[in-house]
């Protein structure tokens, strides 16, 4: 039986596990960036091992077997409380086993409440020390510590002994926190031994002088008390277990919240209009943005519009509200104020996943995950050949894939897979770019997902890529102005808005922050 419920409890474990992960997976983008949301995922995990309904079949299981052996234990102690009421001393000595019962049942409350206690000092303390922080750091670094790209960081910049010491304090203040956590615990435990002792010690005394008073017989002894001291062990038990059950309630208040986190977007429902022509106007109206908590606007009071088929540029210092502009064209995070329109209505409106797929973006900061190369320029399992080959042909890796030992099914990278390959920056860069190719979707945005290049690299990308785009609208974000002058329509942003608006030429040749920028960076530029 306690292998059965040991088998339940880890898949519980595993079926929790699993549904926060999909409940990340599919919460509103906010949440994710949201330090409160990560905590509370980040507690839940630290504090459980076996997960909150793990742990609550655990403790299940030992209150079941607990309150099993007081029921048995009781029935065994029936005939000695009740048989000898008949004998002339039966009087007192039922009401002695009263005061008996009345005492086992004040030291066991006593111990049940002194277990409450020390579990909510307990908890208040990882709280008060901040051991959550600790444990998310520790994570943090455990993950850095296993990336081949942070670990070449770390050696050119000489921080391993930096590293090493953080973890150090980490490792120290952790220790200290579980130190203090386990002096409650080892309160606990010993207010449990010695009520369970004093206990013994009561219901061995007892059953003596009734037997020395003929009250029950000799052989009764080790019968009646051995079941008396089960009880008291097994209701002692008891308590502990549903005081457990108490602190995981404390776990469960996180992961509740968690998973009852509201995805505040609306979905929409209007399908996206199919356009053999693949044009799309898109209208800011008066849009204003600010992240959850924040107190001041990221983007303020913005108001403009383009049609499909154009190609835009949008430069700017950093922070100032670039790559946010995408975050809100895409639906990352809905508009504070204002309205988003793509053909005239409310993106919001939108069915969101068929609106998801009016876009392919390379992000500055774009991903590859640990799948093969086809699932990774085809972003899922189902991967057209011909066009993961053609998407290769046109960002200039064919050369490198064919010396690919299992050409698309290749794994990129080595997180799981020995015979997986590890691909340059440049290669990755790339492609991202095959990947939005791939898609083939009306709206191309490229957000600085060259910026590690030096500028006439950035513009030989930009511009190479722009070739492939065709007739689709194509966006290039970039803070430096040269790498998208090829673009007509320029826009730059400044703290949120758009202070200047026009071609390459155009803000070039009047007084405004696109000419003083330019004039600070030509120095970087080739002829132009």
């Amino acid at each position: 039986m306690t292998e059965n419920f040991h088998r339940v409890r880890d898949l519980a474990k595993d079926l929790e596990a699993g549904d926060m992960n999909r409940k990340s997976l599919f919460m509103d983008y906010e949440h994710l960036e949201d330090v409160h949301v990560q905590e509370l995922r980040s507690r839940v995990f630290a504090k459980s091992r076996f997960g909150v309904r793990g742990w609550f079949l655990l403790c299940f299981q030992w209150a079941l077997h607990d309150l099993c052996s007081v029921v048995i234990a009781v029935l065994i102690l029936l005939p000695m409380f009740f048989g000898s009421v008949r004998n002339s001393a039966g009087a007192d000595f039922f009401l002695s086993s009263a005061g008996l019962c009345g005492a086992i049942v004040l030291l066991v409350w006593g111990n049940y409440k002194a277990s409450m206690y020390y579990t909510a000092k307990a908890d208040e303390l990882y709280s008060k020390l901040g051991m959550n922080e600790q444990y998310n750091k520790e994570r943090y670094f455990m993950e850095m510590l296993s990336g081949v790209e942070s670990q070449k960081d770390l050696r050119i910049n000489a921080q391993q002994e930096r590293i090493d010491r953080e973890m150090e304090q980490i490792c120290q203040s952790l220790k200290a926190g579980r130190i203090k956590q386990t002096n409650y615990h080892l309160k606990r435990e010993g207010i449990g031994m010695a009520t369970a002792n004093l206990l013994s010690f009561l219901v061995y005394a007892y059953t003596g002088i009734c037997a020395y008073r003929g009250l029950i017989s000799i052989g009764s002894v080790v019968v009646y008390a051995a079941s008396i001291v089960e009880l008291s062990r097994s209701a002692t038990n008891l308590t502990h277990s549903l005081g457990k059950m108490k602190e995981i309630s404390m776990i469960a208040k996180d992961y509740v919240e968690y998973m009852d986190l509201d995805n505040r977007k609306p979905a929409g429902s209007i399908p996206v209009e199919k356009r053999r022509d693949n044009r799309f106007s898109v209208t800011f109206e008066h849009v204003s943005f600010r992240y959850p908590g924040a107190d001041w606007d990221v983007i303020s009071d913005l108001t403009l519009s383009f049609e499909i088929g154009e190609r835009m540029a949008i430069v700017g210092k950093n922070g100032s509200g670039k790559t946010t502009f995408i975050k809100l064209l895409c639906r990352l995070y809905d508009v504070t104020e204002g309205v988003i329109k793509v053909n005239g209505i409310d993106i919001r409106k939108y069915d969101y996943e068929e609106y998801c797929d009016l876009f392919s973006v390379v992000f500055q900061d774009f991903g590859m995950f640990g799948f093969s190369l086809g699932e990774n320029i085809a972003a899922s399992d189902q991967v057209d050949e011909a066009r993961a080959l053609d998407s290769l042909e046109k960002v200039g890796l064919m050369e490198r894939f064919r010396e690919l030992p299992e050409g698309l099914d290749t794994h990129i990278g080595k997180e799981y897979r020995e015979e997986g390959v590890n691909f340059s920056g440049g290669e990755r860069q790339k492609l991202a770019i095959a990947r939005a190719i791939y898609k083939d979707a009306p709206f191309v945005i490229m957000d600085e997902p060259t910026a590690a290049l030096d500028p006439l690299a950035e513009c030989e990308v930009y511009e190479g890529f722009d070739k492939m785009v065709g007739n689709k609208t194509a966006i290039y974000i970039s803070h430096r102005l040269a790498s998208c002058r090829f673009c007509q329509d320029i826009l730059f942003f400044d703290q949120g808005k758009v202070v200047q608006r026009g071609s390459h030429d155009e803000l070039k040749g009047e007084e405004g922050l696109y000419r003083e920028l330019w004039n600070a960076q030509a120095q970087y530029y080739v002829s132009v």
